[in-house]
This record gives C-alpha cells, sequence and structure tokens, in this order.
C-alpha cells in the first residue's frame, strides 16, 4: 500500500515570491542533478502553483518516490511511495530548507527591515558582521573563545613576568565569568519584560533597482525617522504597526511599497522564554534583544538565578516560534548547566597542570603544547554544546524542530560539511560546537530523549562516536 509522508518549512519571503522559489528550486536543484530526479513539471493545484518530480531510487530494493512541492506559506511537500524511506524523506527536507535559506539571502539583500518593541527606545538594525559574531562568541554561552585568548596572554606574562601577573590575569576570567550577563546585556539594544512582551517586525522586500534607489534617496536617518513616525501612528496609540500604514507613511517621502512585498511578524518573546523557564523549571532569565539581522541566540550567566537570555531580531525573522522555543531551549541547557563556570573550572584546571606537572613539557615546545592543550580543551567544549542539545530536547520535547532550526541558522556551513569528503576539519578547529550535520542527524535520530538519565555522559559519548565516524567512513 503506499505511503503517504507530508512536511511543511515556513518562509519570511512576501507572497508574491512563492513562485519564484518553485522556479528556484527547479532550475538550481532538480535541474542540476538528472541522476537522481525525473518527470518534473509544473502546474496547478487548487489554484497554487506546485512542482512535481520523482526521486529515483538509489538501489533496486528501495522504490521510486513521487513529490509535489506546493507554492504556498509555508511551502508544503507531499511525498508518496511504496515504501517508506525515512532517510531519503529527512535529507529532501534538509535539502529544500537549504535551498529556501538560499533563496531567502537573496532576498534580504535588498529588504528593508523595521522592528520595534513597544516602550523602547527606535533603533536601526545592523546587518551581519564579524563584530556581531565576535560579540557572541567571546561573551556567549560558553565564553570559551574569551578562555583560549587568555590562554595565549598567559603563556607570553608568564615568561615575561612570572606567576603574578598570570594569576591576576587568572582572577580577572574569573571576574569576567562572574560578570558576562552584565556584559552580554550592555551589547543589547532592548529589553523585554511582561510590560513590554513583543517584538514587531515588519519588512518590505524590494527588488534589487528599487532598494538602491531608495537607499540612495533616503539616507539611514530618514528610515530612522520612517519608523518613528509608523511607531507614534500605532504602538503610542495601543495599535500594531500594519504595513498598510507603513506605505502610507513611505508615500509622505515620495517612495510607493508594493503591497504584494510586505511581510510582518508580531512574536511574544516573553511568553516563548517563560515557557522555556517553566519547561526546565528555572527562574525567569533577564531577556534582551539585539536588533542586527545575525541570526543567533545566547545565554550566560554565573548562576541560573542570574541568567541572561539574548535572542537577535534576526533570529525572530527567520525561524517559527516553536523553533524559537527550542533554540531558547538550548539556552537553557547552558544555563542549568552551568556550563560558563564548568568550563573556567576546566581551563583553570589546565593553567594548574601547566605550571606544575606539565611544565617540562610546555618549556620545551610551548607551540605544539598550545595547539594540543587548546585542541582537549574545545573538543571536551563539544559535550556541552551537545548536552545543551539534548536537554532543549527533554525538556522542549522536540528535538526535530530543533534539527530543522539548526539546519536554517547554519545551512552554509551545513552545505559545506554534507559536501566536504572529510570532516575532519569540523572536529578539530577551535570552535566549542561540533559539526552542524552531527548535531542535525543526533537530533533527528533520538527516538525517545526523555528516557536518558545522565545527559551529559550519553553527549560526551556521542561526540566520541561522531569523531570516530570519521575515520570509519573513509
Amino acid at each position: 500500500m503506499p505511503t503517504k509522508q507530508h512536511f511543511k518549512i515556513d518562509t519570511e519571503v512576501s507572497p508574491v515570491y512563492l513562485s519564484e522559489i518553485l522556479d528556484f528550486i527547479h532550475k538550481y536543484y532538480l535541474k542540476a542533478q538528472p541522476e537522481n530526479f525525473s518527470s518534473i513539471k509544473m502546474g496547478m493545484e487548487n489554484e497554487v502553483k506546485s512542482l512535481f518530480f520523482t526521486i529515483k531510487p538509489k538501489s533496486k530494493d528501495k522504490s521510486e518516490i513521487k513529490v509535489k512541492i506546493i507554492g504556498e506559506n509555508p511551502i508544503k511537500v507531499e511525498t508518496l511511495s511504496s515504501y517508506l524511506d525515512k532517510k531519503c524523506i529527512n535529507r529532501l527536507k534538509e535539502d529544500i530548507t537549504i535551498l529556501l535559506q538560499l533563496y531567502e539571502d537573496n532576498i534580504r539583500k535588498s529588504t528593508l527591515y523595521f522592528a520595534w518593541v513597544e516602550g523602547e527606545e527606535i533603533i536601526p538594525e545592523s546587518k551581519p558582521s564579524k563584530r556581531n559574531k565576535f560579540s557572541f562568541k567571546m561573551f556567549g554561552s560558553s565564553l570559551l573563545l574569551l578562555y583560549g585568548l587568555f590562554f595565549i596572554f598567559n603563556i607570553i606574562l608568564f615568561i615575561f613576568f612570572g606567576l603574578y601577573a598570570v594569576f591576576g590575569i587568572l582572577g580577572l576570567q574569573l571576574l569576567i565569568v562572574l560578570s558576562a550577563d552584565k556584559i552580554l546585556q550592555r551589547t543589547a539594544d532592548w529589553t523585554i519584560t511582561s510590560k513590554n512582551p513583543y517584538v514587531h517586525l515588519v519588512q518590505y522586500q524590494l527588488p534589487v533597482d528599487e532598494f538602491t534607489e531608495f537607499q540612495d534617496k533616503f539616507g539611514n536617518n530618514t528610515i530612522i525617522q520612517m519608523k518613528r513616525d509608523i511607531y507614534s501612528q500605532t504602538l503610542e496609540r495601543g495599535l500594531e504597526p500594519t504595513c498598510e500604514l507603513g506605505e502610507e507613511i513611505f508615500s509622505r517621502y515620495g517612495f510607493e511599497c508594493n503591497p504584494g512585498l510586505k511581510s510582518t511578524k508580531k512574536i511574544n518573546v516573553y511568553k516563548i522564554v517563560k515557557e522555556a523557564a517553566e519547561k526546565f523549571d528555572m527562574p525567569l532569565p533577564k531577556i534582551v534583544i539585539s536588533n542586527n539581522m545575525l541570526p543567533n541566540a545566547a545565554a550566560t550567566g554565573p548562576t541560573p538565578s542570574r541568567g541572561l537570555i539574548l535572542i537577535t531580531t534576526g533570529l525572530l525573522l527567520q525561524l517559527t516560534e516553536e523553533e524559537i522555543l527550542t533554540v531558547v531551549g538550548h539556552e537553557f541547557g547552558h544555563l542549568q548547566g552551568r556550563d560558563p563556570i564548568i568550563l573556567f573550572g576546566l581551563v583553570s584546571g589546565e593553567f594548574i597542570l601547566r605550571l606544575t606537572i606539565l611544565l617540562p613539557i610546555v618549556l620545551i615546545s610551548p607551540l605544539i603544547y598550545l595547539f594540543v592543550a587548546m585542541g582537549a580543551i574545545f573538543f571536551i567544549a563539544k559535550f556541552f554544546e551537545t548536552r545543551a542539545d539534548l536537554l532543549s530536547a527533554i525538556k522542549i520535547g522536540k528535538p526535530e524542530v530543533l534539527a530543522g532550526a539548526l539546519t536554517k541558522i547554519g545551512y552554509q556551513k551545513l552545505q559545506t560539511e554534507r559536501g566536504s569528503p572529510t570532516k575532519i576539519l569540523g572536529w578539530t578547529m577551535w570552535d566549542p560546537h561540533p559539526p552542524i550535520y552531527f548535531r542535525v542527524d543526533r537530533l533527528k535520530n533520538l527516538k525517545d530523549p526523555s528516557q536518558i538519565k545522565y545527559p551529559l555522559l550519553e553527549s560526551a559519548k556521542s561526540v566520541f562516536e561522531g569523531f570516530l565516524n570519521v575515520f570509519n567512513s573513509r
């Protein structure tokens, strides 16, 4: 008997682009792989443009899979086959998610973003930058890159100034760990509370030529004034900002915006974080928003009672509320596990060993010791990132949703990892996160995470297995 499967993938693009998405999939995915797909055609399904094709079987014991992609939001994918090939369906979903992110990335280059938090100052969004990423990595959930920086300073200061200066640096590290929540809060733009729980997002996805014209005609100050005008006409009066009102205000500045290129979103961030806190049975942390397009979230704090969650507007735009909840659950995993403090203890332990038992080795070859020691520390840190994924799966109960969120956030890295002939680099880099492909596959294959009694041990075991599989698959 034929087996039917279906799944949906949300997209942030305006309705006018939904038809182009199918053309994009058709041209750059299906036509580019004639060995994998056949019977490709475009048609209409209930007056909605749809894409039909067949996935060829990889072996004789597999059956072909008929696929239909319906061009609506969310994108709906239906499959029909005589044999349920879960691995093939998961790969199809991942591929389409990556294709959607590739398409959306192109649209984002000519998109005007407007974001508000009720009762807060109007602040323009910033584009993703190396500075944004550096701030998140340095003062985010693990603080490990900060420890790595101090690791190098410790060696230099030990050589030139002896123990006193090095112990001073170690004390400074501890001070930063204890005040990391305040440091990260200072990088944020808005604070979310029960009185102002919503983030309002409006975006106009313009054709590239129109966007260039808009930028030439209006400077950044004019855009900020537009935001203030929309804010005063809506939120200050207790009303939601609408795209129609946005178009009216645009017209005051001599610019006409096509209604078909708009999309709006209103997210109760306070409710999402509160739900995660209740599922983890933890105190509600401080909640702050950074108005930039880098899709990211971070959590820090010396104890769960002094926790802080930071979320970017880029993450709120690109993910569904369910996906946001699972990502917030990952950050709660770090808070519950007290990961910044534990990793500080790990780095401090290495420091003590370096100056005592391991000192002869350090003196023989400081550079080799640096790479080996830091590689070991970052590898152990992967246990904690993997545990945070697992704790989100256990407490929130939606591992496949978190896998989808990670696919969207890290799609470029995932695409590179999938196509790489060797995956060893993803395991040996100075990065506390395991490879994206490993995290996504692990979450998809979790059968009953609620039955796991020792998440850290289970996560350490999974990391070792993932690392060894790199060599076994050669």
